[in-house]
């Protein structure tokens, strides 16, 4: 029962449309037959409530706050290992040309990391390959998670289900940052500091999301890609230091 689990957790996370809608009594029927404990199985239910709830444009403007306005929650997976170090360059690179040897056919512009397109790539192997897929990751989800939890986000639960099915507790204490130093980064101020600083190209603009068209099937992940290669520093917010 991965795969149900992954593509609709990559639904979910990806920017709301109008189609998510029209599906919902389906997707809230697949909700319970999930095999999660039933709090998570509320959670992904809560979520998917609000997304189906009030006018579409509030809810994609809820999306962009939360998502694109700053980086602590961003669905960058390298965003939380390389940050804006040029190492980033070459594991966009190797995750694209994994997804390729998988079979997938790109046709969206998003980037190799974009975490829906890489929980689709893994709705697409084994469960032993998708469990370790989510394995590599575990330790991007539980601090998504978290930081989700603290800011009272529904969305944290697509992460806890996630980890649950990854089998992982990851030890954040290597990679979360002191709560007390930890400035939010999606203030007014931090963007403008964002803004600021020059953009780093990663991937040609047609770099993005598998299509639904497969040419060959993947039997399991290959070589594990290198998902910590080293710890994350601390970003500065506006008017702090490093």
């Amino acid at each position: 029962m991965h795969s149900p689990l992954l593509k609709l957790s990559a639904l979910l996370l990806d920017y709301p449309r109008s189609e998510l809608r029209e599906e919902s009594l389906a997707l809230h029927a697949l909700i319970r037959t999930l095999d999660l404990p039933e709090a998570q199985r509320d959670g992904l239910a809560t979520l998917l409530g609000e997304l189906c709830q009030g006018d579409l444009l509030d809810v994609q403007a809820r999306y962009d706050g939360l998502f694109e306005r700053g980086r602590s929650v961003s669905l960058l997976l390298f965003e939380h290992v390389h940050g804006e170090s040029r190492d980033r360059g070459q594991a966009m690179v190797d995750l694209l040309d994994r997804y390729t040897r998988a079979g997938l056919a790109i046709d969206v512009n998003e980037l190799p990391d974009y975490l829906p397109l890489y929980l689709e790539f893994l709705a697409l192997q084994d469960a032993d390959a998708a469990r370790a897929g989510l394995a590599e990751v575990a330790h991007i989800l539980a601090l998504l998670a978290a930081r989700l939890d603290e800011r009272g986000s529904a969305y944290a639960a697509i992460f806890h289900a996630l980890l649950e099915l990854s089998g992982e507790r990851p030890d954040l204490s290597l990679l979360q940052r002191d709560r007390e130093q930890e400035a939010r980064d999606d203030s007014l101020e931090a963007l403008d500091k964002a803004w600021e600083e020059t953009p780093v190209s990663f991937t040609e603009p047609a770099a993005g999301c598998p299509s639904s068209s497969v040419r060959r099937p993947s039997a399991a992940l290959e070589q594990p890609l290198q998902w910590v290669a080293q710890p994350v520093p601390p970003r500065r917010a506006a008017g702090q230091g490093a």
